[in-house]
C-alpha cells in the first residue's frame, strides 16, 4: 500500500534519508542494453551533472551516491536551518536558477515599487520556494524529470521513464547512516562491476578519492567528513570510513564475514556493533519494504511522529 511521503519523512527524528529511483523501461538508464547492444553509459554523467547543480541550489547535502545501470542511490541530508538562513533575494535567485521568473517576483527583485497585495503574493511565493528548496520530494522530482526528458528525447519516445515513486528510508542512528553510505558506495562492487572502491565509477567514494575533480564537469557537492576544519561534517573521520568500506567490500566479495582488522574494532564499538551485526546492517538495505533503519526506540518514536501505529524493525 502506498504511504504518503509526509508519513515517511520526519525531520524532528532525522535529517538523513536513503533514496532509490528505478527505471521502468527495458532500455537501461545507463550501461549497455543487452538486447540492442546500444550503450547508454554517457547517461551516468547526466545524473552526476544534475546532482552537481541541485546540491548547490538546495539546502540538501549529498552524503553518498552511486549510479547503476537501471537505478541510482542517494544518501541525503536535509538542512532546514540552512534554508531558513537565506534572505528572500537568495531564495529567489536559487529558485529561478531552475525555473523562469514570475513577472511579479522579477519586478520586486529589480527594486520596483509594489502595492501591498502584490508584495504579499511575492512573499507567499518565496515562502513556498524556501520550503521546496529543502524538500527531498522536490529534489528528486527535478532530478528525475530532467533525466526522463533527456532520455526520452534520445530514445525518440514518450511515456514514463521511472518506476513509480522513488523509495526512501529514514536513517535514524549513526550506525544506520554509516551502513547505508557504505552500502551505496559498495553497489558497483556488489554487482561485480568493480573490485575496489577507487575503481567504482560514478560513486561518491571515487569522487572523494579523486578530489579535486579531473574533468570540466561540476560534480555533486558532497558533505565533508568531520575534521578540525569542519567539525559540523559527517560524524566520522574519512580515513576510518574508507578503511571500513574497504574491509566491508572484501567481506562482501568473499561471501563471508572474515575477521575484522584490530584497527577497525574501535569504530564498530562506537557504533555499538560487532562485525557480524555490521555486515547484516549494511546488507539490510537490499531488502524490500523497509522504510526506517535504526534501533527499536528510535523507530517507534519515528512511527509516532509520522502518525503510524507501529514501525517494522528488522532484526539484526
Amino acid at each position: 500500500m502506498t504511504i504518503a511521503r509526509s508519513r515517511q519523512i520526519s525531520l524532528q527524528d532525522t535529517h538523513y534519508y536513503h533514496v532509490v529511483s528505478r527505471c521502468v523501461r527495458r532500455a537501461f538508464l545507463c550501461g549497455e542494453d543487452a538486447h540492442s547492444g546500444q550503450s547508454y553509459e554517457h547517461r551516468r554523467q547526466w545524473v552526476v551533472d544534475k546532482l552537481g547543480q541541485l546540491s548547490r541550489l538546495f539546502a540538501i547535502g549529498v552524503c553518498a551516491y552511486s549510479v547503476m545501470s537501471n537505478h541510482y542511490h542517494l544518501v541525503l541530508k536535509v538542512e532546514p536551518d540552512t534554508a531558513a538562513s537565506w534572505s528572500e533575494r537568495e531564495v529567489a535567485e536559487r529558485w529561478v536558477a531552475l525555473f523562469q521568473w514570475p513577472l511579479l517576483v522579477r519586478r520586486w527583485y529589480q527594486g520596483e515599487s509594489l502595492i501591498e497585495p502584490e508584495l504579499a503574493v511575492v512573499q507567499q511565493l518565496i515562502a513556498e520556494w524556501r520550503e521546496r528548496l529543502h524538500s527531498i520530494s522536490w529534489f528528486v522530482r527535478l532530478l528525475n524529470e530532467n533525466l526522463a526528458r533527456q532520455a526520452n528525447r534520445e530514445d525518440n519516445c514518450k511515456g514514463h521513464f521511472w518506476e513509480g515513486r522513488f523509495k526512501s528510508q529514514a536513517l535514524l542512528t549513526g550506525s544506520a547512516l554509516l551502513a547505508c553510505m557504505a552500502y551505496v558506495d559498495l553497489n558497483p562492487i556488489r554487482a561485480a562491476l568493480a573490485d575496489r572502491p577507487e575503481l567504482s565509477d560514478y560513486t561518491s567514494i571515487k569522487q572523494r578519492l579523486n578530489q579535486p575533480p579531473t574533468t570540466d564537469t561540476l560534480p555533486p557537492l558532497l558533505l565533508p567528513f568531520a575534521s578540525q576544519d569542519k567539525p559540523d561534517g559527517l560524524p566520522y573521520a574519512f580515513a576510518d570510513y574508507l578503511t571500513l568500506v574497504d574491509w566491508t567490500g572484501r567481506a562482501i566479495r568473499a561471501g563471508k564475514r572474515g575477521h575484522i582488522p584490530a584497527h577497525l574494532a574501535p569504530i564498530l564499538q562506537r557504533l555499538g556493533l560487532d562485525e557480524v551485526r555490521w555486515l547484516k546492517q549494511v546488507m539490510l538495505f537490499r531488502r524490500q519494504g523497509i522504510r526506517v533503519v535504526g534501533d527499536r526506540d528510535h523507530c517507534q518514536q519515528f512511527a509516532r511522529h509520522c502518525g503510524q501505529r507501529r514501525c517494522h524493525q528488522p532484526s539484526l
